[in-house]
């Protein structure tokens, strides 16, 4: 028996595709009630605003691990290799453009208070995470590691998506491993 998606989730799911996609300015309201075959007023009356639609798209990305940010997760890797698999090329077949919460920051330069918090608390997150892998490979400083890990992972992302070229990752990746190494000895 097949279940049919309720339209909050046919609008989150048409708001991740065609923010992603085109941006979040460039993406109205009408084509997004259109791609989630509701009307306006549906959209209106489930969020209220699209700035509250926004705030619960960028929740809704936080809830899944992101691009190479799932590295973190593989339980098939060492923590060390873990680390590293975050440099790794990203899958260009997903149509690449990016960190989605990093793009909607840009975007957002008006003050959205509640998505800006989202977008902050899940950076901290990862950065978080970071650490305790850098931690759990043995970094003396795995404070130090995460932050440098951080910075050259966040630079390679944005990189990437102002140049549409990927190979920020092919010169962030060597830079990490030297990174790690010294961190850990090995």
């Amino acid at each position: 028996m097949t279940t049919q998606a309720s339209p909050r989730e046919r609008i989150l799911g048409a708001t991740s595709a065609l923010f992603y996609r085109q941006g979040i300015q460039a993406t109205g309201v009408e084509e997004l009630a259109e791609a989630a075959a509701v009307s306006k007023r549906t959209l209106y009356k489930l969020f209220g605003s699209k700035d509250n639609l926004i705030t619960a798209y960028l929740e809704q990305l936080t809830t899944r691990s992101l691009g190479n940010e799932a590295g973190l997760a593989r339980a098939d890797l060492s923590a060390r290799d873990r680390l590293i698999v975050l440099f790794d090329r990203p899958d260009q077949a997903l149509g690449f453009r990016g960190c989605p919460l990093h793009n909607a920051a840009v975007e957002l330069a008006e003050a959205n208070q509640a998505a800006h918090a989202v977008i902050h608390r899940h950076k901290l997150d990862f950065l978080r995470r970071l650490t305790e892998t850098a931690r759990e490979a043995g970094a003396a400083d795995p404070d130090e590691l995460g932050r440098q890990l951080f910075v050259l992972f966040e630079g390679s992302m944005a990189l990437a998506t102002s140049l549409d070229d990927d190979a920020a990752f092919d010169y962030a990746r060597p830079a990490a491993l030297n990174l790690i190494a010294a961190a850990t000895g090995s």
